[in-house]
């Protein structure tokens, strides 16, 4: 159960103004659980009126940190980014089912992740797989989806191996983001320990993943790729370097699974000092802007791109207003930003400026205990 200090907090947040149009979004909100928070949590995003309203407590699991939303809007999936699962050095997933009318979520099933501190989640174009990576162990996996929702078998692993030039961070694999392409061939695989963003031929009908050839595309050392974006034409692509606080723009070949480096752009305005790293980056839905979450510098990064060559030109760094944004999301009708303020305990909403790119903060902070990802379901 939340305090009460932080359930107030939450009911007093709802009142946000601003102007638009759109529809009803149900926003879920990933954490850590510790402190206040004890799982997963629920607002409603309506985009026409902007506005961002609590509904509390989905579904009480341990370490949700990333979620991921089916296709048809019926179940969500959480990793558990946990260590020790059932006695096993493992972390572990958990697939629940929607309750469409207010929000809750019903634990359906879990299963072991193969791996330890699992970190991230996504659904295949088809609905039919979840793709997982594990940090720890650094390693990714495929798991069939059910007509149930339910995980059902592992379709594949694959452990990574080798290192690279930080003796502190990267003295194995940590495979920290998995993605897939708009044709539901290939999955990306971002491996910080590696200074690999690695490329699977994903096989939609059985859920095998096998290397591609070029099985990898590396980034400069040290760097620590860790998440990854798309851009909606398909002709591009973005890592951010969780390290150097750099964003990485590539070519995208979506018939030979191949990523050529665009250039690379830091993610600050000045140096990178102690205490920075970057964590999110999102592709804007109309192709002209790319977003990075920049912690300790605690602020989004705004890139405007440049439609010919993919290459991110600098906006603005726009605070957060809390510190540590991890993960954010961009709602499906690109008017609004969500981001997740991991250690302040707040969710900042922003309205984007469709000719810039660049973020107007709309409201306060709003209450979410220890958030780290935000994931988005039509609702209206």
């Amino acid at each position: 159960m939340l305090s009460r200090r932080t359930f107030v907090g939450l009911m007093g947040a709802g009142a946000l103004a601003a102007k638009g149009a759109g529809g009803k979004f149900r926003t879920y909100i990933g954490t850590y659980s510790r402190g206040d928070s004890k799982g997963i949590y629920s607002f409603v995003l309506d985009t026409a009126a902007g506005t961002l309203t609590p509904e509390g407590l989905a579904a009480e699991t341990e370490n949700p940190s990333f979620l991921a939303i089916h296709p048809t809007g019926k179940y969500l999936y959480a990793v558990n980014e946990i260590d020790k699962y059932q006695g096993q050095a493992s972390g572990s997933v958990t697939a629940f089912k929607i309750n469409a009318s207010n929000g809750k979520l019903e634990r359906l099933n879990e299963v072991a992740a193969g791996g330890t501190t699992t970190c991230h989640v996504n659904i295949s174009r088809n609905g039919k797989f979840a793709v997982i990576a594990n940090y720890g162990s650094g390693s990714c996996a495929a798991f069939a989806l059910g007509a149930d929702g339910k995980f059902g078998e592992r379709t594949a692993f694959h452990q990574h191996s080798g290192g690279s030039s930080d003796p502190g961070r990267q003295k194995g694999p940590h495979a920290h983001s998995v993605n897939f392409d708009a044709q539901n061939k290939h999955v990306i695989v971002a491996d910080l320990g590696l200074d690999h963003v690695k490329v699977y031929n994903f096989n939609a009908a059985t859920g095998a993943m096998t290397p591609n050839e070029p099985a990898f595309t590396k980034v400069k050392s040290g760097s620590g790729p860790r998440h990854f974006s798309f851009h909606p034409s398909g002709k591009y692509a973005y890592v951010i370097n969780e390290m150097a606080c750099t964003v990485t723009s590539f070519n995208w070949n979506a018939a030979k699974g191949t990523l050529t480096e665009i250039d690379t752009v830091s993610t600050l305005p000045g140096a990178v000092e102690k205490g920075f790293s970057t964590a999110e980056v999102v592709a804007h839905p109309n192709g002209k802007f790319v977003y990075g979450s920049n912690r300790g510098h605690n602020t989004i990064a705004v890139f405007q791109v440049d439609a010919a060559t993919g290459k991110l030109k600098p906006v603005e760094h726009k605070s957060t207003q809390g510190a540590v944004p991890r993960n954010f999301a961009i709602d499906p009708t690109g008017q609004f930003l969500i981001a997740a303020n991991q250690n302040t305990d707040s969710i900042v909403l922003f309205r984007i400026n469709q000719t810039s790119g660049a973020l107007d903060q709309v409201g306060a902070p709003i209450k979410a205990p220890v958030p780290v990802c935000v994931r988005y379901l039509k609702i209206g």
